[in-house]
């Protein structure tokens, strides 16, 4: 990855858009490179997808949850895990190192559902105990990590 690279990211994080447009206008880019950088990005593995966000809240799965999952299992980590994720309002989980064993974030509906899916938890086989802490509020909620760098830092740690 190249600085020309790393300043596609860079704008597509903070724009939220990979219009080839959008990113000329943000980084003076020629749109023709920019259709030729993007497509080797998306080869690489970089870029993964071109989904849309959800604001959750307005969608209406605006409460979140975060479960610390301790856990006694026999199976792989990523079989176990795949149980937790198989859960419906899982939208991340995250096998950990500590005396957590995973942790997990839901996106519900409402606090009512916040029941089920704890029960959901523990009936899966090796849950020994779960810990759950309610989002008050979000502070951040960014997928594009990108956005919450300095484009110089970006350059400096991401380039050859």
């Amino acid at each position: 990855m190249d600085e020309r690279d790393v300043r596609l990211l860079k704008a597509i994080a903070d724009l939220g858009t990979g219009s080839p447009e959008s990113l000329h206008e943000e980084t003076d880019i020629p749109v023709s490179t920019i259709h030729y950088r993007l497509n080797n990005l998306r080869e690489a593995g970089v870029i993964e997808n071109d989904l849309y966000d959800f604001d959750h809240e307005t969608l209406g799965l605006g409460v979140t949850v975060i479960v610390e999952v301790l856990a006694d299992y026999d199976d792989s980590h990523e079989a176990f895990g795949r149980r937790l994720l198989d859960i419906e309002g899982v939208t991340e989980a995250f096998f950990t190192m500590g005396e957590t064993d995973f942790i997990v974030i839901a996106r519900l509906s409402s606090s009512d559902t916040v029941e089920r899916l704890i029960s959901e938890f523990e009936s899966i086989e090796g849950v020994e105990r779960t810990n759950s802490t309610f989002a008050i509020s979000t502070l951040r909620d960014e997928s594009r990590a990108p956005a919450t760098y300095d484009l110089d830092t970006l350059i400096e740690e991401l380039t050859e």
